[in-house]
């Protein structure tokens, strides 16, 4: 039972004057609620990076300004930073009682980070060059995060973040994604698999247009599987078996009481019982949730993965 991210601020800072107590960090407030605590350990090569003066703003412009920022990126001391918190959580994760999820920045994401939204959608014309360099690096900064951290701590799984759809599909064409980010996931995914890691992909929207290109590029799982956006789970898992997924569940049903709720376990608990499936808010718990309304999703979470995990455990010994 877990929740993948962390609450919006102004979804925690509600639940406050609701009954939750204060000075919680994510792990605790996940204590705090029952749930597996999930810990997300961000393995990026842009701490310090200048802010862009807008949200989705560009940090470089071209391969000059790239190239005057490049020196203060992918630095050893970030990655040193990630192996002494590893090393912090390490007894919590070898006695069991955490999860720990590697974030690491994909190929779509960290260009359109450093380009900005729209002139990164412009780059894949205008100066591929420079987008194919970003990438580069990106894998050369990966590469060596896991060949680090491993043999320290294996996470149960390494996220890439992407975000590559949105509500209509995919942000990029297949021809794109052959070109720009597989060359580079075929790199990286490798090395993650010889130490035993699951490698999924984070992206928001409607990603099913996307789940071959990703299972080419050896990624085994996806999440949030966004509801808003069409994302139908249940046909997902009956075409994609073997695929893993987290998320799925429909944040905007929250609010609407007991039924509504309890519809919207219905629909996902076929998914539940074929396993590789973790159910989860299909992004995070919105502020218009309330502290009581939460507590009744969790307890519906509590009833159908025990119904899933039951059913799937027989099944099991059927077979």
């Amino acid at each position: 039972m877990v929740e993948w991210a962390p609450w919006w601020s102004k979804t925690t800072d509600r639940w406050k004057t609701e009954g939750l107590p204060d000075n919680l960090n994510n792990e605790e407030i996940q204590e705090y609620f029952g749930l597996d605590p999930m810990i997300c350990v961000h393995a990026i090569g842009t701490v310090g990076m200048p802010q862009p003066a807008y949200h989705g703003g560009p940090v470089v412009l071209d391969m000059d300004s790239y190239n005057a920022l490049r020196p203060g990126l992918f630095l050893d001391e970030m990655i040193d930073a990630v192996i002494s918190r590893v090393r912090k959580i390490k007894p919590k994760h070898d006695r069991g009682e955490i999860i720990v999820r590697l974030w690491l920045d994909g190929f779509f994401w960290f260009p359109r980070k450093m380009l900005g939204i729209e002139s990164h959608m412009y780059g894949f014309y205008d100066q591929p060059d420079l987008i194919h360099k970003m990438n580069r690096d990106l894998t050369e900064f990966n590469l060596r995060v896991i060949k680090k951290l491993f043999p320290v701590l294996k996470p149960d799984m390494v996220g890439f973040a992407e975000d590559m759809s949105y509500n209509n599909g995919p942000m990029l064409s297949e021809d794109m994604f052959n070109e720009f980010l597989l060359p580079y996931y075929q790199q990286v995914i490798p090395a993650i698999k010889i130490n035993g890691g699951k490698v999924l992909c984070d992206s928001d929207g409607d990603i099913t247009h996307l789940l071959p290109w990703m299972r080419r590029a050896g990624i085994e799982g996806v999440y949030p599987l966004e509801r808003q956006a069409g994302v139908d789970l249940v046909r997902l898992r009956r075409e994609y078996p073997d695929f893993l997924f987290m998320g799925g569940y429909d944040k905007m049903v929250m609010s609407l009481g007991m039924e509504t709720m309890r519809a919207e376990f219905e629909r996902l608990l076929p998914a539940m019982r074929t396993g590789g499936y973790i159910l989860s808010v299909d992004h995070q718990t919105p502020p218009g949730v309330s502290l009581e309304q939460y507590r009744n999703y969790l307890s519906l979470l509590q009833e159908y993965s025990e119904k899933a995990v039951i059913v799937h455990e027989s099944m099991k010994q059927v077979n």
